[in-house]
């Protein structure tokens, strides 16, 4: 059974599964913070490709926060869980409430994270949208629907490990769904790494600003020693 040492591992072995993708302009590298920026980071460099952030706010119901009534994501696009809002009868003020102060979180991460560093077209691009793993798949799917508004002519969801009918839902869902391990029984991601300890906010900073410094010409690298098993 396979066990990742951490996350760069995870992203190298998952860039090598993308290599379809490698080398080519029409192609743009979306993590989902924060642990999915070590992982898109090392893939993105496999394919020479630009990194970049897409976060995701879940919409909690108020009083039940941990129940998702919607998210809004980067780019201020809303999904909303409508047959949910229906049932519990949440107010549009109630549910404009949520989205305000979650905005107001989300643009605050956008900034800590990106700095002055524009956002990504992404229209008419193959994006890849990158976690270090599914479990439920709620941030993705969110993320998911929340990029189509962006009009990308592609897109694919790649993860490292994931629940395996999760992993079938995504094939559903993109054009392409790219898991390295759908291992059963699951339990949770955390389980299929060695080091799965947080990613800092300085983490994520750190790796983006180096993917742009590393942007430019770029060309797919090759591995480093060690890289490879």
């Amino acid at each position: 059974m396979k066990i990742f040492r951490d996350r760069s591992e995870a992203g190298r072995e998952l860039g090598k599964s993308l290599a379809g993708y490698a080398g080519r302009n029409d192609v743009i590298v979306l993590a989902l913070p924060r642990g999915g920026v070590p992982v898109a980071y090392e893939a993105a460099r496999a394919l020479g490709a630009p990194l970049d952030i897409f976060l995701v706010r879940k919409l909690g119901v108020p009083g039940q926060e941990e129940l998702a009534m919607g998210a809004i994501a980067s780019g201020g696009e809303i999904v909303r869980n409508t047959e949910l809002i229906r049932q519990l009868g949440i107010s549009e003020d109630d549910f404009d409430a949520v989205v305000h102060r979650e905005a107001k979180e989300l643009q605050r991460r956008e900034a800590a994270y990106r700095g002055d560093r524009e956002s990504r077209e992404l229209s008419g691009k193959t994006v890849i949208v990158i976690d270090d793993g599914l479990a439920t798949g709620a941030s993705m799917r969110a993320a998911v629907e929340a990029l189509r508004a962006s009009r990308p002519a592609r897109i694919v969801v790649a993860v490292p490990v994931a629940a395996r009918e999760v992993c079938a839902d995504f094939a559903r869902r993109v054009d392409e769904a790219v898991c390295l391990f759908t291992p059963e029984p699951f339990y949770a991601v955390g389980a299929w790494y060695h080091d799965f300890s947080q990613t800092s906010d300085d983490e994520v900073r750190a790796l983006l600003v180096r993917a742009a410094r590393e942007e430019g010409g770029a060309r797919p690298l090759p591995l480093r020693k060690g890289d490879s098993k």
